[in-house]
């Protein structure tokens, strides 16, 4: 069963990327944004950075999710999450490892760019700032993570992500 995490900050394109790998592959797609505590959404619709006490049982939700076994009709899960720590990628290997993890990354104008035409979501913009700063990019040992830049059209991410899984490791 595959399980793959497409993880970055908000704004960066997660589930739009891991709703086209998941009907590439033939996948389950999950936004990891539906697993969050009432309590966490209010806090971030009002305006309030999540703190680490806040992401521990969301990061459990996440991992007993993929940890599951999929439905017939689907190979594995495709879950669009944050994982903006070591410590939180980590927590869901725990879980659910094999995993593989798609990192969208991307210059924060653009990211801002992106979240500014959003509509309906509770992610408040002004948040970014908190997520960058919190964010631990992914280092040279986790070797279950793929770094694509977000700075191209859809089709080229989604071409990329499915070339780094071919790959299992490559850079995109």
């Amino acid at each position: 069963m595959r399980r793959i995490v497409v993880m970055g900050v908000s704004g960066c394109g997660k589930s739009t990327v891991a709703a086209a790998i998941a009907a590439e592959l033939g996948l389950t797609m999950v936004d990891g944004d539906d697993l969050h505590l009432p309590e966490s959404v209010e806090k971030m619709r009002a305006g309030i950075a999540l703190q680490d006490a806040d992401r521990w049982p969301w990061l459990d939700s996440i991992g007993r999710l993929l940890a599951q076994p999929a439905e017939e009709s689907s190979g594995g899960r495709v879950l669009a999450c944050s994982a903006l720590k070591r410590a939180y990628r980590e927590r869901i290997r725990s879980l659910a490892a094999p995993l593989q993890f798609i990192f969208l990354d991307g210059p924060a104008e653009l990211i801002e760019q992106r979240m500014a035409l959003r509509t309906g979501h509770y992610m408040h913009p002004e948040l970014l700032a908190s997520q960058l700063h919190a964010l631990e990019r992914p280092g040279a040992d986790e070797n279950d993570v793929v770094r694509i830049d977000i700075n191209r059209p859809v089709g080229q991410l989604l071409a990329a992500a499915l070339a780094a899984l071919q790959a299992d490791g490559a850079t995109a």
